[in-house]
Formats: C-alpha cells, structure tokens, sequence
C-alpha cells in the first residue's frame, strides 16, 4: 500500500470515524456554553428575617446571576403601585399586542386585539407565570416592554437592589437582565412592607382561565406549613430559582435560592434553609417575641381617640399584619386587614408597635390587638398575610390607640 493509499485508508477508516465524531461533540458543546441560554447556573442562597431584615444565612449573596421568573415580582410591585395610586383597578382591562401574544411560554395563549383584567394579570403571574401577560402589563404601563424595563430597574435602585437590572417584564433569557439573592430578598421584603393588601395573593394555589385551571409552581405552599408565597423561576442559564416567605411561632423570614439543580432539589433546599433560619430565631430569642424587639423606654407615637385598654389577667392574641417605616403605613395598613376581616377584627384596637433595628432605624409594626386566639388564627386564615401574636399581659398592650 503506497502512501497515499494509507492517507485514504485512514480518513474512511473506523479510528478516523470516531475520532471525527469526537472533535465535533467537543466543538458543538464549547458552542453551546458559549449561549447565553447555556450558561452554567451560579448556585446562591439567603435567608433574612423579615421584619428585621437580619442575616439568617448567606451564600453567594451577592453574586449575580439570571433571575428568570423572579423579574415578574417586580412587575407586579409596579402593578401593586398602580392599584394603589388608583390608576387602575382590579378589574381595568390590558389590551394584548401581537407582541405581547407571540411570547413564548410559559403563557396564557392570550390572542392579539383581546383583554385581560388587571386581576386576572395578577393570579396568571403568580400562578402560571405567563409571559405574555408580563409583556401585557409593561406595554399598557409603558408602551413599550423595554421602556418599562427601565422603570422597573430605576424601581430597583430606589429600594436597595443595588446590583440589579432589569430588561423585559417577564424574566425571559437576556444577557444584561441581572439579580443577586440579596438583591431578591430586598424586593420581597418591599412586597411585604409596601403593598400587605396585596400580598396575600402569592399565595393563590390555582387560577382558572378560559376554562382551564391553573395550579401555582410553587409546591412549598401544599406541603411546608407557613408558606405564603412568593415565586419560582427557571430559565437554563439561571437554573431552578424561588422566592419564598413563611411564618411560624409569630415570625415570618424570607428565603432566597438561585441556581437549583431541579425543581424538586430547589424545593428541598428551601426547605432545609427555611428550617435552619426559624431554629436560628427560636436559639436567638431569650424573652417572649412581643416584649423582646421594643424600643427600650418608647414612648408610643401620640394619636387621636387613643383608647386605654386594661390587660392585667391572661394572655393577650393578636394578629401582625406588616412593618413599615412609618407610622401612616404601618395604620393603614392594618384598617385594610380589618376592613377585610371585620367579623373577627371588629373588636380589636389598632397598635403600632416599634423595632428598633441593629442600624438604628425603626420600623413600625402593624398590629390589631385585643382579640381571641380563635379570631387571631381565623384572621389570618382569610387575610393569609399576617401572623398571630400571643404573650403574656404587659405594657406592651396596655395602650392601644385608634
């Protein structure tokens, strides 16, 4: 066999095949890790205490990675903003583009020239997590996605979330559309604090639509007692994402995972991070909840009609329904909890109780007390934004004002 014949053996040959077959597996994996969409998901965690905004746990906190559906809560902080400023109401009607109608899923399959309620807008977000609602609501905010895209990062900064920009409403793959655990936990912890009659919502369980019922993505609230919320999220390049809050013994803490290897491994992981953050409380706490976090020597901010209650036998219930930065907040704030639940807030008083925060900063608790253990548990079943009090009589609720 001369030379060239041994040059053409070799190519045709088995060894040759395989090593062929070799060289371009390699360079179509290099292709794909060079996408964006195939970008190895950074893994991340955090856990804080809600009222506090105290440090439970942190892992990467800081690192920035793809937020995937976790962008929809901050489309729906703007909503929330605009429900409270009247500019709409819960049943305004969002006009779909052809735009919005092309984005691919997860989505309602909503048609081009159609509407849909600014409700429905919510329970779809929250539950289905549909894009094209997403898309929907940044163009009827803005006219255009990328123009609203910009008011949601300048949103953003004015919270806190330093490290974080925002490109579209639905948290669909781009390359500059950026978050960090820390960044996520800032606008949950604003969810709670500026929006509490909003907040029950993340914790709808379904959502029917056009005949269909929607189930929420966030298994956590079927099967770990105290969830109530917020969002999960996935795209290939974030990996599994979730936001989650969760009460127990009269304590909520908000928890942070980026970067799950699967649904179901984001979800355990959560749950081992909420564990460890509520052990973390109940070995911090040396005194009774409500007693522990006063101001020392507050003076309750003055109010008209303050009412005295007298306390001096038994246990006092209550129910804390958020904590604000200001006193206004913190009272409207609980008015809205007893509108909404007056067959067993009806009887109970207004107190806005302070916590002084390791920065010196206070925040203002809002809380209806002066009511049974049965309407405390009761409220919150129907409120699902808000944690029942108990403790011994004290000066805590000796003043209650109006």
């Amino acid at each position: 066999m001369n030379a060239r014949d041994a040059w053409d053996h070799e190519q045709s040959g088995p060894l040759f095949q395989i090593k062929r077959t070799v060289m371009v597996a390699f360079v179509l994996a290099a292709f794909l890790i060079a996408l964006p969409g195939a970008a190895q998901a950074k893994y991340a965690s955090y856990v804080i205490d809600a009222d506090t905004g105290e440090v439970l746990h942190a892992t990467n906190e800081d690192t920035r990675n793809y937020p995937a559906s976790l962008t929809k809560m901050m489309t729906l902080y703007l909503v929330f903003e605009r429900l409270h400023n009247k500019r709409w109401a819960m049943q305004t009607k969002l006009k779909v583009s052809h735009r919005a109608a092309r984005q691919p899923a997860s989505k309602l399959a909503l048609k081009a020239g159609s509407t849909i309620t600014v409700e429905d807008a919510i329970l779809s977000l929250v539950t289905k997590s549909a894009n094209d609602v997403a898309t929907t609501i940044a163009e009827n905010i803005s006219g255009k996605e990328r123009n609203f895209a910009l008011k949601m990062t300048a949103k953003a900064r004015s919270i806190g979330m330093a490290r974080t920009t925002f490109r579209n409403a639905s948290g669909l793959p781009h390359r500059a559309q950026m978050s960090t655990a820390k960044d996520m936990s800032i606008l949950a912890r604003a969810l709670l604090r500026d929006f509490p009659q909003y907040y029950h919502l993340f914790s709808t369980k379904s959502f029917k639509w056009n005949g269909r019922t929607y189930k929420n993505h966030n298994k956590l609230l079927d099967s770990y007692p105290g969830v109530n919320g917020l969002k999960t999220g996935y795209i290939r390049a974030s990996g599994f994402n979730l936001a989650a809050s969760a009460t127990r013994d009269g304590r909520r803490i908000i928890g942070i995972v980026f970067g799950g290897r699967s649904s179901r491994h984001r979800n355990q992981h959560m749950v081992t991070l909420l564990d460890k953050g509520f052990r973390i409380l109940r070995q911090r706490q040396t005194a009774p909840l409500i007693a522990k976090a006063d101001v020392p020597n507050a003076k309750p901010t003055p109010q008209k009609n303050t009412q005295i209650v007298s306390r001096t036998t038994g246990d006092v219930w209550a129910v804390q329904v958020g904590a604000f930065s200001q006193v206004g907040q913190a009272r409207r704030a609980a008015e809205i909890a007893i509108s909404k639940a007056p067959r067993y807030l009806g009887d109970g008083q207004v107190r806005i109780v302070p916590l002084e925060k390791r920065n010196g900063k206070i925040l203002q608790r809002a809380r209806i007390v002066g009511i049974s253990k049965r309407d405390a548990f009761r409220t919150c079943k129907v409120l699902k934004d808000c944690m029942e009090l108990k403790a011994p009589a004290s000066p805590e609720f000796a003043s209650v004002g109006n």
